[in-house]
């Protein structure tokens, strides 16, 4: 049979032949392809062209699964470390990507195109779980994150030591997602993959340490430095004064030396030779004429060599060389507050007040009161200056001089170090009372000992509890005391602010009775019953003829069990019990 074509005009003609040809052929790509995968298409070498949607995605979960499961060699900075992709969140995801791969209806470009090439390969769609893959990079950053180290000079008997300059590394996590999941996507490499980091630079560069250690380090431990402190020669090697120098950087990176002045006088080659050349200023001792203070003996000046002026004598030797490496030391003088001279310029001029207590005697006591008193006598308080008992005196402790003796701790008498100490603080506080100064801190004893006036009386313990007062006289004060086997007696003297200062003691209130007890304690202290009660003492500050001022002290006093001690019952076995 003969086709006969109608005559038309030329572009109608091949504007027709073109819509035929182009749909002619997408039909057949579509009888052709069915809707299966274009021929010769690759996911990562899997050959999956031809097979259906569901028969692609089986073969590429059985293939790909191999290679999603290796794991990943990654770097931050030098150091290395495997990623395992699993835990890090990443898969295939090959449903996605055989959808990449079918070709539908949707596009006959490439169903027509089929017809002219074969498939390509295909790039796998990656499953990304940013929470798991932070997660994991937080780890690697804690493991490989290197920490900046700054180039220095130190020194290790007598020799020299360098520390070589680190850059710093510290992984970024946000930008190390995308790079984590790039490297995933393209397989193991030969090399591993370097993780974007943040890095920083030390401040000490190495050309820094070599300029430090050619230019101070090598001279200082080159040999000993020679010092003349008051008259006195000694010498001290490289291996001593390098244990007390460092050099540390300054803002701009420069290896500085700094020499600990203090260590170094610690030293024995140091401390010897200064021990002698380091005495106490002593103030001028006074006495009371009548109630007229004069001086009884002249002062002292004291000497010291100060940290300050061995560091600035030995500093400048240790870049010298022989003779040159000898050098003085500034001895410093230190003059007495008080002097004969200026004694009375000072206001020490008059007894303001003076206050005994007595006790019975005790060795304990005989020894921890007169330490005490000892430490006190001779305390001078400028003007607007705050006195601390402990400050002055220490802590009760062996080494300072103490014993263990009696004292109060949880509302009962227990043996302590320092016990009878109490005795001077409450002649402290009573000194202080009448002399009409200000107190910034004291506290009564739980209960109430009679021997002390009531309302009247402080103690002290080293860490809780102070007795301090402020000179508010407006003219220095002079502290003698005083200790005998049975009383100790603290001074006042100064310029009296006011004539006079009295002391009235309100009736007992809130009387409470105390209870008995038994105590089977090996230590246990017996004790004698009192009430308790609360009591206002008022300090009444006379001047002119006229009272000025008025100043109420509370306080509260808790009963004082009766503590009978007794030895401890046997138990049921019959072994005696401890005592």
């Amino acid at each position: 049979m003969r086709l006969r074509i109608a005559s038309v005009p030329p572009l109608a003609l091949t504007g027709g032949a073109l819509t035929v040809g182009l749909g002619g052929l997408y039909l057949a790509g579509l009888l052709v392809a069915g809707g299966d995968i274009e021929a010769g298409t690759t996911v990562r070498g899997v050959d999956i062209g031809g097979l259906s949607h569901a028969e692609a995605v089986r073969k590429l979960d059985d293939r790909l699964a191999v290679a999603g499961a290796r794991k990943l060699t990654v770097k931050v900075g030098d150091r290395s470390a495997t990623v395992d992709p699993r835990r890090a969140g990443l898969a295939f995801d090959t449903e996605r990507t055989v959808d990449r791969a079918v070709r539908t209806a949707s596009d006959p470009v490439s169903l027509v195109g089929s017809f002219f090439r074969s498939g390509g390969d295909i790039e796998p769609v990656v499953r990304l779980d940013e929470r798991k893959a932070r997660t994991a990079l937080g780890k690697l950053a804690r493991d490989l994150d290197q920490k900046v180290r700054d180039g220095a000079v130190t020194f290790e008997n007598g020799h020299v030591e360098q520390v070589t300059p680190r850059r710093g590394h510290a992984l970024d996590v946000d930008a190390a997602v995308d790079t984590l999941r790039t490297a995933f996507l393209h397989g193991p490499a030969d090399t591993a993959t370097a993780l974007p980091t943040r890095d920083t630079e030390p401040k000490v560069a190495a050309a820094e340490v070599r300029r430090a250690v050619r230019d101070f380090a090598r001279p200082a431990m080159s040999a000993p430095v020679t010092l003349t402190a008051g008259g006195r020669r000694f010498t001290i090697s490289p291996a001593v004064v390098g244990e007390h120098l460092t050099m540390r950087p300054d803002a701009s990176g420069r290896l500085v030396p700094e020499l600990d002045g203090k260590g170094l006088r610690t030293a024995p080659a140091v401390a010897r030779p200064l021990a002698g050349l380091t005495t106490t200023a002593q103030n001028a001792r006074l006495r009371l004429d009548g109630d007229r203070v004069v001086v009884a003996e002249d002062a002292r000046p004291g000497t010291r060599v100060t940290d300050r002026a061995l560091t600035d004598a030995v500093l400048p030797l240790l870049t010298r060389t022989g003779a040159a490496r000898s050098g003085d030391v500034a001895v410093q003088r230190i003059e007495p507050e008080v002097t004969r001279e200026n004694a009375a310029r000072l206001g020490l001029t008059e007894k303001m007040s003076s206050f005994t207590v007595n006790f019975e005697p005790a060795a304990y006591r005989t020894t921890n009161i007169g330490r005490a008193a000892q430490l006190i006598n001779g305390s001078v308080v400028q003007p607007g200056e705050t006195w601390s008992f402990n400050r002055t005196v220490g802590e009760r402790t062996p080494a300072n001089g103490f014993v263990d003796g009696i004292m109060i701790l949880d509302d009962k008498f227990t043996e302590a170090p320092g016990g009878g100490v109490s005795a001077v603080a409450t002649t402290m506080f009573n000194a202080m009372f009448f002399a009409g100064v200000e107190p910034v801190e004291h506290g009564a004893h739980s209960f109430y000992i009679e021997r002390y006036p009531e309302g009247r009386e402080a103690t002290v313990a080293w860490g809780s509890l102070d007795l301090r007062f402020a000179n508010d006289s407006g003219h220095a004060l002079y502290i003698q005391a005083e200790a005998t086997d049975t009383s100790v007696t603290i001074t006042f003297l100064g310029t009296k602010k006011y004539d006079e200062i009295e002391s009235v003691t309100g009736p007992r209130t809130h009387v409470q009775p105390p209870e008995r007890k038994v105590s089977t304690d090996e230590k246990c202290v017996p004790q004698t019953p009192l009430e308790g009660f609360d009591v206002t003492v008022e300090r009444v500050f006379h001047d002119g003829g006229r009272v000025v001022r008025r100043e109420p002290f509370h306080t509260h006093y808790t009963p004082r069990d009766e503590i009978v001690c007794e030895a401890p019952q046997p138990s049921d076995s019959g072994t005696p019990g401890i005592r």
